[in-house]
């Protein structure tokens, strides 16, 4: 990416808070995005996504270039997020007002979503790493090999959560009487 490449020149110049102000307009969507796929609350993933902007100033000056900005900064994002999930996680019942109130918004409704709200949903139903691995693929348009970096996986194991989510979605919307191209 140019943009990337331009601040990682910065950065290397020394020039971080140049560096964080242009990664920041550059990144907002796709942290925030991420964060969301992975937590499913909007709150939670601007919390994480704020957060996840407060590290990469602290550690911007420490990027070596090992890996590709964007790849480092998803990794920054999923751990943040894995992070978030542990913290919150707590029994839930719907005797909790909170819990129900949550419960009859998702029910009454729908969020917003990409172009087919039908895929869409069926999407966000995907087990994690199918969900996280066609949600890099398709929407961030990321290589198989860039996948598998940033989750962390062998390539043949993406490319295996990805032919599983193709055919679950295929059989899922096939049931609701859609096709799938």
């Amino acid at each position: 990416m140019p943009a990337d490449d331009a601040i990682i020149a910065l950065i290397q110049a020394g020039r971080v808070g140049e560096a964080f102000e242009r990664l920041m307009p550059a990144y907002r969507r796709r942290v925030f995005g991420l964060a969301y796929s992975l937590l499913r609350d909007r709150g939670a993933a601007e919390d994480v996504a704020q957060e996840v902007f407060v590290k990469l100033w602290q550690v911007l000056p420490r990027y070596d270039g090992r890996a590709q900005l964007s790849t480092w900064i998803y990794a920054i994002t999923r751990n943040t997020s894995i992070s978030a999930m542990r913290k919150r996680r707590r029994p839930l019942s719907l005797s909790d007002p909170l819990v129900f109130e949550e419960a009859e918004s998702r029910g009454a409704s729908p969020s917003a979503e990409p172009s087919d709200g039908a895929l869409w949903r069926e999407v966000d139903a995907l087990p994690d790493k199918q969900r996280q691995a066609v949600t890099l693929y398709y929407q961030e348009e990321r290589t198989v090999e860039e996948v598998a970096a940033m989750m962390g996986l062998p390539v043949n194991t993406v490319k295996t959560h990805l032919h599983r989510a193709r055919a679950s979605l295929a059989a899922a919307l096939a049931a609701a009487g859609r096709e799938v191209a």
